[in-house]
């Protein structure tokens, strides 16, 4: 049996092409013979050769091209996405990323993208057989291969089709408010460097080498230096080093059609209402205002094919045809066919709880009601034994609730927006709740539906005996069988919670305020379910462990207890801000 985290990786590289794939042509289009350059040497700017397989209609004149640029491997020769693109009248493109497959150069992630792209470009349209249009396409890191090249691209880039994409590689894969999303970074980091040593691990090998301290040189698990994973870790902040690979300021540089396939549980469903909204807001052209699309279902990094997402089952009205979705986005943008992409909405998301598709105008929705959902207890709302209540009603003067946080025993990861060696998705959060490290705050059974859709946020007023800690914070929805559904989940490093650039160690003891952004979600707590909330100061392996004992990041071998107090009475109302609507 071939090893998990091989399998994801292939899985992984599946998608990036999949998400390209475009069905049979219709009865009207014209269907060609096609033609397969291999391993073509397309030269970028400093000299170096990147290969790609370059699929062509066998026939005389010009065609527009289709551009996927992947790390996971540019696939065969042999049918598949490149054959049907060219059959309906296309050229397509894959590429090896530089470093990867059969391209020439040394392969760090997010820093050579923005050029190569471009050059990619700058080649296609000195192509004879370009008829001067180009439109890119894949996900997930190709994602990202098609966001950081848009900028400035100008008139010839037509349209982008992004699945579940990266965009920021800072925000969306290596730091969340001041956390290191080490699953994600260093399982997927140590999968695309080339070593060997872990492709047999399973996952508790993988959970035994999440552990390895100090961060600094996590890459001693997998056998020896690898310059980048590093480097990830030495940057804590956005810096130059995050800059170079960055999108960020350069959205209103962007003037191209996006379409963009989401999920509520994927790692970057934040991401893609945060940079979608700002290429609206920053950019002066209307007509690409109109044509900003984003689709964002129940999914996780990868578009359910029967509804089924971690432990849930949304239904049939969780499966899309994204095959037919990209090939109208494409066909009209590329070939100036009359689809229905003009009467597409800005936003189309999925409600769960109802399990419905909805369109929208704006986001977050103009008719939202944030509504605080305050913490209560009489000192103890530890686990599920607890008495720890949620309610609209503003706390008087009730004990604050305190715990252990103990890295070496942190509270595992059940789920969530996660990718790599830890479950994801939606899951029953159980098993956390009956830690006596986990807060559990829970409210009456509703009555009446309450949807919850858009940005979620915890303020929190707590202190701690340690100079450093973390506060995580996690929605759910309680059904009534008892089962506990994670939603959107957060954490907040104590010494970023005023800056993300100036870090501030807390005073022990002392009560600070801390805002946890939980991310998005859209879900109806049915009647008969509880809302929850849950408190704690770990969330392993998706962040890594905050050793509570202020030091550099990443320099720590050794850990340490933190005595932790959540405060919820009239000078300190804890509470979650939902957007409710009406």
């Amino acid at each position: 049996m071939k090893p998990r985290w091989l399998r994801n990786l292939r899985v992984f590289s599946a998608l990036a092409l999949w998400c390209t794939l475009v069905v049979a042509a219709s009865a009207k289009d014209v269907v060609y013979e096609v033609e397969v350059l291999a391993d073509a040497k397309i030269p970028m700017s400093d000299g170096t050769n990147l290969a790609a397989n370059i699929f062509q209609p066998k026939a005389e004149g010009k065609f527009p091209t289709v551009l996927v640029r992947s790390p996971y491997g540019k696939g065969g020769t042999e049918g598949g996405p490149g054959h049907s693109y060219a059959s309906r009248g296309y050229v397509y493109i894959s590429q090896d990323c530089r470093g990867k497959g059969a391209s020439e150069g040394e392969w760090t992630p997010f820093v050579n993208e923005a050029r190569d792209g471009k050059d990619t470009h700058r080649w296609i349209l000195d192509q004879p057989w370009s008829n001067g249009t180009i439109g890119t396409a894949g996900g997930s890191y190709v994602g990202y291969t098609q966001w950081i090249s848009a900028p400035d691209a100008g008139e010839y880039l037509k349209a982008m089709f992004p699945v579940v994409p990266l965009i920021d590689p800072y925000g969306d894969v290596a730091y969340v408010n001041g956390a290191f999303q080490l699953s994600l970074m260093m399982g997927w980091g140590a999968g695309v460097s080339g070593r060997s040593e872990a492709r047999g691990w399973d996952d508790e090998a993988w959970l035994k080498a999440f552990r390895t301290l100090p961060l600094a040189r996590w890459d001693s698990a997998i056998g020896g230096e690898v310059q980048y994973l590093r480097d990830w870790v030495a940057h804590p902040h956005f810096d130059s080093y995050w800059a170079q690979g960055s999108l960020r300021g350069r959205e209103k540089d962007i003037t191209t059609p996006i379409c963009v396939i989401g999920g509520w549980y994927d790692i970057f469903a934040n991401s893609v209402f945060e940079h979608m909204n700002e290429v609206r807001k920053q950019t002066q052209r209307d007509d690409i205002k109109k044509h900003l699309h984003l689709i964002m279902g129940p999914w996780v990094h990868g578009i359910s094919k029967d509804g089924k997402v971690g432990g849930m089952d949304f239904g049939k009205e969780a499966v899309v045809d994204l095959n037919s979705i990209q090939t109208r986005w494409l066909d009209h943008w590329l070939k100036g066919k009359e689809t229905d992409v003009d009467q597409w909405p800005p936003f189309r998301i999925f409600v769960m709880g109802r399990n419905q598709w909805r369109d929208e105008q704006e986001w977050p929705l103009a008719r939202t009601r944030y509504i605080p959902y305050y913490f209560h207890s009489q000192g103890s709302a530890n686990s599920l034994a607890g008495n720890g209540k949620l309610d609209t009603a503003k706390p008087g003067e009730e004990p604050a609730d305190g715990y252990v946080y103990d890295p070496e025993d942190p509270v595992p990861t059940l789920g969530g927006c996660n990718l790599g060696k830890c479950p994801v998705g939606p899951h029953d959060q159980t098993i956390a709740e009956q830690r006596q490290d986990v807060l559990v705050y829970t409210s009456e059974e509703l009555t009446n539906e309450l949807e919850v859709t858009g940005g979620v946020k915890v303020v929190l007023y707590a202190s701690s005996s340690a100079t450093d800690t973390d506060w995580t914070a996690k929605l759910v929805d309680v059904d009534p069988d008892g089962r506990a559904i994670n939603l959107c989940d957060g954490i907040l490093r104590a010494r970023y919670r005023e800056s993300a650039v100036e870090p501030a160690l807390i005073e022990p003891g002392k009560v600070y305020p801390y805002e946890i952004d939980l991310w998005v979600t859209s879900n109806v707590f049915l009647p008969g379910h509880r809302i929850r909330v849950e408190i704690s100061s770990s969330n392993f392996p998706r962040f890594d462990r905050n050793p509570n004992t202020g030091h550099k990041f990443g320099a720590d071998a050794e850990m340490q207890k933190a005595t932790q107090s959540v405060h919820h009475e009239g000078q300190y109302p804890s509470h979650i801000l939902l957007p409710v609507i009406p």
